[in-house]
């Protein structure tokens, strides 16, 4: 601790502190919990859609009593989507509420509200399509705050070489909230009813926010239980990174950085295709490929676990060839960028030729999601290094303009799609991939790796 310490007064590299029982992996871990919840109440409804319609039985349990309704293909659209609407205008405001009042309760009580309305769910689909969408708009209004409130937090708890792995762990709760909540929702809809999906997860959510609230502290300097030498370790290794001095934010160039615009575009080319299948797979998987929804729910999570996978084994990869391989952070970023862009864009297209062989479609969606897993340590982290010090606002910007893909892409793709047929879905399917194509360029053209001179007193850049 000592030499540490001295180390940091000479402004000389810190000693690294063990990451087994560290809060910063602690921290790591947790969120990974909590965007598992995020995302189990976000993509829950997919599966109980099939459920809660009038198709004759569709789960094959006779002895359910949960109502079912008569919503035509536009209006499924309008209630998968609308989530996405509250999502988007908490985004920008989330990053800054997160840097000017500290990320904890933010974010907590952000997913605490998308819980309390997924519990009020199965009410508001009673009420009418409308009070579903309504309580849909205020759960995203709920979650919106939760990728910018990380960033922020990441700014001050993730030293510039661990930033890969630590928040690849913690996002990739996002694939195992998907995996488990798609088949978990089938089973509870096959065995139960459609309404405890939303209990359920509910409850799940509940449980998360008692530990965040009793375990997390905004800084390393506000824990309670961190020890000294990691304490030291994270704010040497930031502290000419940051600056945190004052309320002034410069939006001014902020908006006019072209390294961020290169970030959204990528973001919201990415997410065509991500919120595509996210909100889509278990009807294609129903209504073209002829699942039941027992194997809808199964095969709909297959490409999530491939995704959280290369996820965090990508994050580990990225940090090691910019730590012992002495790869500039920037050729890193946009390596893995175009790998996990590229290769999605190939693999959805193929899906739409498979034909009969559903077995190959299911193969190839899952392989297409697998590689998109790899853009966790691309361009989806880059905030943090080009602004650490605005890491919540970039993200904001980003994921506004990224929101917009799950907002009109389920409209737009049931509206291409309205009799299911393979032609209909391949135009689908060639879309999400030409926009994929055009972002994985753009980002490759503009993105930077460096911490860009307004964000910080005196620039600085750790691994460019």
């Amino acid at each position: 601790v000592h030499l540490t310490t001295l180390c940091f007064l000479c402004g000389l590299p810190s000693l690294s502190a063990p990451a087994c029982c560290s809060s910063r992996y602690g921290l790591s871990l947790l969120s990974c919990y909590g965007f598992f919840v995020a995302y189990a109440l976000r993509v829950n409804l997919s599966v109980a859609m099939v459920d809660m319609l009038n198709n004759t039985d569709a789960s094959g349990n006779t002895s359910k009593s949960a109502s079912v309704y008569d919503w035509d293909s536009e209006t499924q659209g309008w209630i998968l989507g609308s989530f996405f609407y509250g999502y988007i205008l908490t985004q920008i405001p989330g990053g800054y509420l997160a840097r000017k009042y500290g990320a904890k309760w933010l974010l907590g009580l952000g997913i605490l509200g998308t819980v309390v309305f997924t519990l009020l769910t199965p009410v508001a689909a009673d009420l009418g399509a409308g009070y579903l969408i309504a309580v849909r708009v205020l759960e995203g209004i709920g979650e919106g705050v939760t990728f910018p409130a990380m960033h922020a937090m990441w700014a001050f708890w993730a030293p510039p070489m661990e930033r890969s792995r630590l928040l690849t762990i913690a996002y990739t709760g996002a694939q195992l909230g998907t995996v488990v909540a798609l088949p978990l929702s089938a089973q509870i809809c096959f065995y139960l009813d459609w309404t405890w999906v939303f209990y359920i997860f509910g409850i799940v959510g509940i449980v998360w926010f008692i530990l965040w609230a009793l375990l997390v502290s905004n800084t390393p300097s506000t824990h309670p239980r961190i020890t000294e030498q990691e304490r030291l370790y994270i704010t040497s290794s930031l502290n000419k990174e940051l600056t945190l001095s004052g309320d002034h934010i410069p939006w001014g160039s902020i908006l006019t950085s072209m390294p961020l615009w290169a970030i959204v575009v990528a973001h919201f080319s990415y997410n065509w295709t991500f919120y595509t299948l996210l909100t889509l797979l278990p009807t294609y998987m129903s209504d073209v490929l002829g699942f039941s929804i027992k194997e809808n729910g199964a095969l709909s999570a297959l490409p999530y676990i491939g995704c959280g996978l290369l996820a965090v084994l990508g994050g580990q990869l990225a940090d090691y060839l910019r730590e012992n391989c002495f790869y500039r952070t920037v050729v890193v970023r946009k390596a893995f960028s175009l790998v996990g862009m590229i290769g999605p864009a190939v693999f959805i297209v193929a899906a739409g030729y498979t034909g009969c062989n559903y077995i190959l479609a299911v193969a190839f969606l899952s392989i297409s999601s697998s590689l998109g897993g790899i853009v966790a340590s691309g361009f989806n982290i880059n905030h943090l290094d080009i602004a650490p010090s605005y890491a919540g606002i970039l993200l904001g910007i980003t994921n506004s303009f990224a929101t917009i893909p799950g907002m009109v892409g389920p409209v737009i793709a049931r509206a291409l799609t309205k009799n299911n047929t393979i032609e209909e879905w391949q135009t689908v399917f060639y879309i999400s991939a030409g926009i994929n194509l055009f972002g994985a360029v753009f980002y490759t053209v503009f993105g930077q790796g460096v911490v860009q001179p307004w964000a910080v007193h005196n620039p600085h850049s750790h691994g460019n």
